[in-house]
């Protein structure tokens, strides 16, 4: 897909079922790598982060296969440790293979990671947190990373920030570590909950799960296990504020609002007619957004993944709001995009002071990263005319089927191929 294009203004009305979590299913698979057997993930997004992950572990000698939404890793045979450059640099999340490989061979080889451009993201606390497990880690010419250990053995690492890679990486190696580890400052996010459940199934040992102090007491094998992965709580907070932008109504099936509260606070305040059930989300909207001051935060505060979509809504809000990045400092970019749409944006370090505009101006616009490219997507459906993005690769790493999702609620919108990119989108 080369571009997407959206005819604006236009209220949604419909019903879709939120993919399954691509930042739970990617260190899942991962965990995968510990067991010398057979894995078997249920409800996984058929995204290009899983895709890129697949062709990764198929090179290291796992054996996967991917049907509709069921993926099954067998990891009985790893012929390699050291995980090819031209793979990391394309994925963030591949960092999270650096544990995992070091808790079952005791060695593995990696490469700075990838993924997009939204700031610096330092792997610092990562290694911090593998060197207390007894990790010997050298950081080698070309920017690759080599970590050795005997035998792991637990330890207490403290993390004055509650970062979610260091934390899954931590975890990773400490299931099959010597004796006891403890992790404080952990990170809470809803998918590190998902993958100690997952290890749980395996077999791991682990205590404090969803708080600031995790204890995992390591294990020498791991058995044969099945784990269903929750839906997608960016992707659902993404639609949400579709249908904010848009106005009308929807219901996100499969989208949980306990793991959303931050965020359906702020949408409340805005607002949206939020109702909650046991299997998902409905959301009505029939005015312009109200602005709101909002800071993002480690969970269980706003996600700094769906800042670039409440900026958008912030864009044509009804009065002034703000937007306090605390997590990424290339967070704003997408600023400059909308600015292009009409929004009245200016921003000042980690601050971004919005006055709403109504509607904004459809235009050609480029996708500067996963998240900012979705947000364009909300400004599209809140745009006069016709909205072109393009870069949309990005989009492809995170969401399903976003055209196709949209386009069943009623919005007018449809994948652009390469015979339109000559086209402005005016």
């Amino acid at each position: 897909m080369s571009g997407i294009e959206i005819e604006g203004l236009r209220p949604l009305d419909g019903e879709v079922t939120v993919q399954g979590s691509k930042n739970a299913v990617l260190p899942m698979m991962a965990a995968a790598v510990l067991h010398r057997g057979t894995t078997v993930l249920k409800n996984v997004p058929r995204i290009q982060d899983v895709f890129c992950m697949i062709d990764i572990l198929t090179s290291m000698g796992c054996k996967c296969n991917l049907e509709e939404h069921r993926l099954t890793i067998d990891a009985s045979s790893i012929g390699r440790v050291a995980i090819p450059r031209e793979y990391v640099t394309a994925m963030r999340s591949s960092i999270v293979l650096l544990g995992a490989f070091l808790g079952r061979a005791g060695e593995a080889a990696t490469y700075y990671p990838g993924g997009c451009s939204i700031g610096s993201r330092p792997i610092d606390l990562h290694l911090y947190g593998l060197g207390r497990l007894g990790a010997q880690i050298s950081e080698q010419e070309g920017g690759r990373i080599a970590a050795a250990a005997q035998r792991l053995a637990g330890g207490r690492v403290r993390f004055p920030y509650p970062s979610v890679g260091a934390t899954e990486n931590v975890l990773l190696a400490a299931v099959k570590a010597q004796g006891t580890t403890v992790i404080e400052g952990a990170a809470r996010e809803p998918e590190i909950v998902s993958l100690c459940r997952m290890l749980e199934g395996m077999g791991a040992r682990i205590s404090g799960i969803g708080e600031e102090t995790v204890v995992v007491e390591g294990v020498n094998e791991l058995r044969d296990s099945e784990y269903t992965a929750p839906g997608d709580r960016i992707v659902a907070g993404t639609y949400l504020a579709c249908v904010m932008a848009a106005g009308g109504r929807a219901y996100l099936r499969g989208a949980d609002a306990a793991q959303l509260e931050g965020v359906l606070k702020v949408l409340r305040r805005m607002g949206a007619d939020i109702q909650t059930q046991p299997s998902g989300i409905r959301v009505r909207m029939g005015r312009r957004p109200k602005p709101v001051s909002v800071r993002t935060a480690p969970y269980p505060g706003f996600p700094t993944d769906l800042q670039s979509p409440l900026l958008s809504l912030l864009a044509v809000c009804d009065g002034r709001g703000q937007v306090w990045e605390t997590v990424f400092e290339g967070r704003f970019a997408t600023a400059g995009q909308l600015r292009r749409m009409g929004a009245c944006i200016e921003l000042d370090g980690n601050r971004a002071e919005v006055r709403g505009v109504y509607p904004l101006r459809g235009t050609r616009v480029e996708a500067p990263d996963l998240r900012g490219g979705a947000a364009l997507v909300v400004a599209g459906l809140a745009a006069e005319g016709r909205t072109g993005i393009v870069g949309c690769s990005h989009i492809l790493r995170g969401y399903e089927d976003i055209c196709g999702d949209l386009k069943a609620m009623g919005a007018r919108i449809r994948r652009r191929t390469e015979a339109d990119e000559g086209t402005d989108g005016r």
